[in-house]
């Protein structure tokens, strides 16, 4: 049995529900509007403002998609109400982010800089006043989307364990090592 597909999942007053024949899950909300194209063996109904998500058999394959389907549409519903949003922090000597025109330029200690372009549905801040570090805020109603790009900006120089300089997710912990004078000592 599904714990997590047997969830009910609320719905507010500002979000808007839709099904088409193929399957085709549409949620409404103040932020914007998401879909997905659910399983056929998977069915999506709404009761007393709450929707219910329920599978045509027990086999392991369709009790596997239960519980994915309602996590996905459980962080659409949570995507178009609230949205959701990333931030990073560039660490280091020199290592600057500024935005213009809505392209990301970040200066990471290469020869040249890096130019972003954030795809559809995401928006790229730079908070360069709240702190000593240069922060990056990735925001958006997808889930996976904001993730996805939060990881690629991540990548471009990701945190190294001698100085901790890079890109990190605010409040990442990164394991420290001694370097080689620590060593020898």
């Amino acid at each position: 049995m599904s714990r997590i597909g047997n969830q009910p999942i609320e719905l507010t007053d500002d979000v808007e529900f839709s099904i088409d024949a193929d399957n085709v899950v549409t949620i409404k909300g103040g932020k914007g509007s998401d879909s997905l194209q659910v399983d056929e063996t998977i069915s999506v109904e709404e009761k007393d403002g709450e929707l219910l998500i329920t599978r045509s058999s027990d086999e392991k394959s369709q009790r596997s998609l239960h519980g994915l389907y309602r996590s996905l549409i459980s962080n659409m519903v949570t995507g178009v109400s609230e949205g959701y949003k990333k931030e990073l922090e560039i660490i280091g000597v020199g290592y600057r982010a500024s935005i213009s025109n809505g392209i990301l330029e970040i200066t990471l200690g290469f020869s040249h800089p890096i130019y972003f372009v954030a795809p559809d549905g995401i928006e790229i801040e730079v908070d360069t006043k709240s702190r000593n570090n240069p922060m990056i805020i990735v925001s958006g109603i997808n889930k996976e989307l904001v993730g996805q790009v939060s990881a690629k900006i991540r990548s471009l120089r990701p945190p190294e364990p001698y100085n901790g300089k890079g890109i990190r997710y605010v409040g990442e912990w990164v394991r420290r090592k001694a370097g080689k004078s620590a060593a020898k000592a």
